[in-house]
């Protein structure tokens, strides 16, 4: 089968950073799913880990990555129950497996679900990574109620990422807590409104931007963890919480949130899959909920741009754009 992969840590404008090969069509193991790919979508972690996977030394069998597909299963292993040959899938995936850019990959049935019906494949693989790390965010990790917040408000940092977008619209059909959302630029701006919120501030200047604000419940944080820290922990209210999913690049003070007996949680949508955790089945339960509220047209596709093509220049050209920090909503290319 073809594949995009690579073998050395390069920067993307580098020959070598991405290349095609051909490799064996792999087969389904226990509970595995053998998926016939429709369409993928290019998330942050893609160009971090091709970044740092292979920095000190080369591989030597090129690293195929990516997190978030739409496709046909192909066939199913031993004991798989929730699919059949044929089935329209979508998905995020584990990320200490093989990734979807390639024609065919396994994925483990507890982490897929069928396609909402009224998508088509690129505007399915657009939802899987980036709803499954805002719905965790939301409710597993801030544990907010559904149909609860009355009164209440919740700041985004990261409105218009992939992440940001997809929790805004989770947030308002699903919560009845007020949506800040941060934005800089008209066209990010514009795209949160699109989505849903009931407010945009600019990050830039974030404590002066939510003056009227005198306290926030929750702080949902997919952009910037260690530059805005000291703002988030002035910002949130006593007993609040707040949920980052970036890494921090320089120490943090933990303890500015003491005083206010602030819960504070990181959220890695891998987590399941990477320890096979007693409840990784959760995440298929999540994308069926994902699918209903698409069907319903409750939610709806964040996917921005659309690129062709399984070749190494289309993934390059989006792996350049996503390293821009330019990137709105979702970019999604279909093979």
């Amino acid at each position: 089968m073809k594949a995009i992969g690579f073998k050395k840590s390069l920067p993307i404008d580098q020959d070598q950073s991405l290349f095609e090969f051909e490799t064996d069509k792999p087969s389904p193991e226990k509970r595995d799913l053998l998926v016939k790919i429709k369409a993928i979508s290019v998330n942050p972690v893609d160009y971090k880990v091709r970044q740092s996977a292979a920095k000190d030394e080369e591989l030597d069998n090129p690293k195929i990555i990516g997190w978030d597909a739409a496709g046909i299963v192909e066939s199913i292993g031993e004991g798989v129950t929730h699919f059949k040959p044929g089935d329209e899938v979508f998905y995020s995936g584990d990320i200490t497996r093989s990734g979807c850019y390639s024609e065919f990959q396994i994925i483990d049935e507890r982490i897929v679900s069928h396609k909402p019906k009224n998508l088509d494949w690129t505007e399915a693989a657009a939802l899987p990574l980036t709803a499954l790390t805002a719905w965790e965010s939301i409710f597993d990790r801030l544990r907010i109620k559904e149909n609860s917040g009355q009164g209440k408000n919740i700041l985004i940092i990261g409105g218009a990422g992939g992440v940001g977008s997809i929790a805004i619209q989770i947030l308002k059909k699903l919560t009845k807590l007020k949506v800040i959302a941060t934005a800089s630029r008209d066209v990010t701006r514009n795209w949160c409104e699109k989505m849903g919120a009931d407010d945009i501030v600019d990050h830039h200047d974030l404590l002066d931007q939510m003056s009227g604000y005198k306290n926030v419940d929750y702080i949902l944080n997919f952009a910037d963890t260690s530059g805005t820290w000291d703002a988030m922990a002035e910002l949130i209210a006593p007993q609040g919480g707040i949920c980052c999913v970036v890494n921090t690049t320089e120490n943090v003070d933990l303890n500015a949130l003491k005083s206010k007996s602030v819960s504070f949680h990181w959220e890695l949508m891998f987590t399941r899959s990477m320890f096979e955790t007693e409840d990784m089945i959760a995440q298929q339960k999540i994308l069926q909920r994902i699918k209903d509220l698409v069907e319903e047209k409750k939610i709806f596709s964040t996917m921005n741009k659309k690129f062709e093509g399984l070749n190494s220049e289309t993934f390059k050209k989006v792996h350049k754009l996503q390293e821009s920090g330019k990137s709105v909503g979702k970019n999604v290319i279909q093979f």
